[in-house]
């Protein structure tokens, strides 16, 4: 026999011997199975209620929207729905509306839907906030790319006092989109667009006077689309001047051909 082929069999034979030694051990020792069991023991787990697909603002809950996921027990917060304490929590959310976005895989939170009863878009705006629609088109509409919950800028275009000038100012700032009604508009080359012509706008009580006055006198509006990363900017501020005199007065405003012609602080008094 060659004595390559000896040394190989003297290699495998010697394997061969751990391998049953280590056998015997393990079975005349309990503890390292015990050991060896309780390292593949899984971690405890919670039925928590998850999303099954992405749901977009205003939409209603169903039972294929969402459905019930075990969860690491340790990862369990406040406020997540769990099947142990909630078990018909996906009959009672049935109809309930998406009030902010929620992605697939996400666990629904009480905070993030409205009850089935109310009516989709004023269980959309929290409290004290209106909603306002403004007409838009693909040229004032930022090229039909402003979809609901964007931010976006009102800008107010209007003739000025001198010959063909214009005057352009930003009436409201970093509002709300709630929602964009479509329609879909079929291009000369047979392609389809979907194009957005009202936009229902989330304002304040006075954002909403001040757009009323800017529907009046502008010669068009338009939006202006923001970035993301502004979504925690103020939404407050207005074209204050648009409103009545800071003193609270009423006031009186003559509006010719779209510009402001004379403001008093109270009507005249009668001779």
């Amino acid at each position: 026999m060659k004595p390559a082929r000896v040394i190989i069999l003297g290699v495998a034979l010697v394997a061969a011997g751990l391998a049953g030694f280590l056998a015997m051990q393990m079975a005349g020792n309990p503890d390292v199975v015990t050991q060896v069991q309780s390292v593949v023991e899984k971690e405890p787990t919670v039925n928590v209620l998850v999303s099954s697909r992405t749901l977009p603002v205003g939409e209603r809950l169903d039972e294929k929207a969402v459905h019930w996921m075990a969860w690491p027990q340790d990862g369990v917060v406040q406020g997540l729905i769990t099947e142990a304490e909630k078990p018909d929590a996906i009959k009672d959310l049935q109809g309930a509306v998406v009030r902010l976005p929620i992605f697939e895989g996400e666990p629904i939170r009480p905070e993030k839907v409205a009850d089935s009863n109310s009516r989709i878009l004023s269980s959309l705006l929290p409290a004290g906030k209106r909603a306002v629609a403004t007409e838009i088109s693909v040229a004032t509409g930022a090229g039909g790319f402003i979809l609901p919950n964007d931010r976006v800028d009102v800008i107010m275009v209007r003739k000025g006092t001198e010959a063909n000038k214009l005057i352009t100012e930003t009436v409201l700032s970093n509002v709300r989109v709630l929602a964009i009604d479509q329609q879909i508009q079929e291009n000369p080359d047979g392609s389809k667009a979907v194009v957005g012509t009202t936009a229902t706008l989330e304002l304040t009580p006075d954002q909403t006077k001040v757009l009323a006055v800017a529907q009046q006198m502008a010669d068009r509006l338009s939006l202006a689309l923001r970035s993301v990363a502004d979504a925690q900017e103020q939404d407050t501020s207005a074209a204050d001047y648009l409103l009545s005199g800071d003193n609270g007065s009423a006031i009186i405003q003559v509006i010719k051909s779209g510009t402001i012609v004379t403001d008093a602080g109270s009507a005249p008094k009668a001779e």
